[in-house]
């Protein structure tokens, strides 16, 4: 195992997890960025990204003109590479990557599929979360051989944290990422 990548039903917990997984291996100062809903009256509106060093931006919303759309909502691709540039995660020092997530929105990007390329050929450890439809990069990234592809349930979701940072952090000690 070098990457972890977690695919799943939306609302199953993946972006808890990867939270988790994050906080467990803070040690180690891992760089990337977190997507959450943005919820109106209890309804979602878009998705805001926060950079594990605080930075945030709205990188959809349905009520953005954006000519960058998936399903209703506007995406800002040229906000989200501004971040992505000004976090140059291909060069951090850290060892753990998280990327949440690789999806539909992000991969409207350029910049984004080749950085995520870029991340998954070098040394450093990335744990990801990924759409659980694919099409031709998402498909791709999951058929790697280097990937450990888990699929996040209800049932099985408890026991993720704990087995995953026991894998990361011995693949880290052992300084095995490839």
């Amino acid at each position: 195992m070098s990457h972890v990548l977690l695919t799943g039903l939306p609302g199953v917990g993946k972006t808890t997890l990867i939270r988790e997984l994050a906080k467990r291996l803070a040690g180690y100062y891992p760089a990337g960025f977190f997507t959450e809903e943005i919820r109106e009256e209890g309804i979602r509106e878009g998705f805001r990204l926060e950079s594990l060093d605080g930075r945030q931006l709205t990188l959809a919303h349905s009520d953005r003109k954006s000519s960058h759309r998936v399903g209703r909502y506007g995406v800002e691709i040229a906000g989200f590479e501004r971040l992505l540039s000004d976090l140059n995660l291909p060069r951090s020092p850290s060892c753990v990557i998280i990327i949440d997530e690789i999806g539909k929105m992000e991969c409207l990007s350029k910049f984004f599929t080749e950085e995520v390329r870029s991340l998954l050929d070098s040394s450093k450890t990335v744990i990801a979360t990924i759409a659980l439809k694919d099409d031709g990069f998402i498909r791709k990234v999951k058929q790697r051989s280097d990937c450990r592809l888990i699929t996040v349930t209800v049932e099985n979701r408890t026991g993720l944290a704990d087995s995953i940072f026991s894998e990361v952090l011995k693949q880290i000690r052992n300084g095995d990422s490839r």
